[in-house]
């Protein structure tokens, strides 16, 4: 029996085999709640970070997964096949990819910066109401329109380009969205060959490392032994993408009542740039996402 309410975001590193939705199931079980949810699908065969928001947390999943992720890919150049990843079926290959080590490198600098992909066939992309992945078991292709995305960061971490189809691990930091699969693709028709993620793991999401995840055994373990609550993370130390603003209680209360507060009520220590803040009633405690306005602190998401 779960003696209290637990609230924060517990890092998991999912297990290959496992659903996003099986590990939610999961966690759900075994803590005895319903208020549970993730922050950023990873399919079946892809390991690593999911973070995962219990209790109150769970407002404030839609701004996590607004923020980067970081990924090691494995591509495999010299084949091809219709989920872009080394699961689906074989659609085109080469007997032999050549790829120099400059060729590779010059290739990878420029899919830096904003690009666009075409989401892929086998994704939860919805068109005419339905998702692409169920028009694919169906046999069906239709267009899709390209879609900006961010990689912030890409590089080599090994490149075996003496095998006849050459595997090359990569390390990208991307913004939501991104189909690393399709990145992988993409790279390869670049280099002129066809090309697969033949691995994928997810090592950063939310600011959180891989190796400060935890596996369903071990949280079953910190359940059983009482430590739980005090390994959580708190949601509002991950949302650095807002910077905090700390006003006094009595303000804090007619925000959390839905009112909104004139900016010369403020004696603000801080001045961040219009746009959203992290509320926090002074000295610490967190209340809320609001808007701040040239002259209005406005209430967004609060904690309830």
């Amino acid at each position: 029996m779960i003696p209290f309410e637990f609230d924060g975001i517990l890092a998991v590193n999912k297990p290959a085999g496992w659903t996003s939705h099986d590990v939610v199931a999961k966690l759900r079980r075994l803590l005895g709640i319903k208020r549970i949810g993730h922050a950023g699908t990873l399919d079946p065969d892809v390991t690593g970070v999911l973070p995962v928001a219990v209790g109150r947390s769970t407002r404030f999943i839609e701004y996590l997964q607004e923020m980067p992720k970081e990924y090691v890919a494995e591509m495999t150049i010299g084949i091809a096949t219709d989920t872009e990843d080394i699961s689906g079926t074989v659609t085109a290959s080469v007997e032999r990819a050549v790829i120099e080590p400059e060729e590779l490198r010059r290739t990878i600098e420029r899919f830096k910066g904003e690009i666009e992909q075409i989401p892929p066939m086998y994704s939860a992309v919805k068109i005419g109401g339905r998702k692409l992945y169920e028009l694919a078991r169906e046999g069906r292709v239709v267009e899709r329109k390209p879609r900006k995305v961010t990689i912030e960061d890409i590089r080599i971490e090994e490149a075996r380009l003496s095998l006849p189809h050459p595997v090359v691990k990569l390390r990208v930091r991307c913004s939501k969205g991104t189909y690393i699969r399709t990145l992988c693709k993409d790279i390869g028709e670049a280099l002129g060959y066809p090309a697969v993620m033949s691995g994928l793991v997810r090592t950063m999401s939310c600011g959180i490392p891989l190796d400060r995840s935890a596996s369903l055994e071990q949280i079953a373990a910190w359940l059983e032994d009482g430590t739980l609550a005090e390994r959580m993370l708190p949601v509002d130390a991950l949302l650095t993408q807002m910077p905090p603003l700390r006003v006094e209680p009595e303000i804090a209360q007619r925000l959390l009542q839905g009112q909104r507060v004139k900016r010369s009520d403020l004696r603000l220590k801080e001045q961040p740039p219009a746009g959203l803040v992290r509320l926090y009633a002074e000295p610490e405690r967190f209340v809320g996402i609001c808007r701040l306005e040239e002259r209005l602190l406005i209430p967004h998401k609060m904690v309830t």
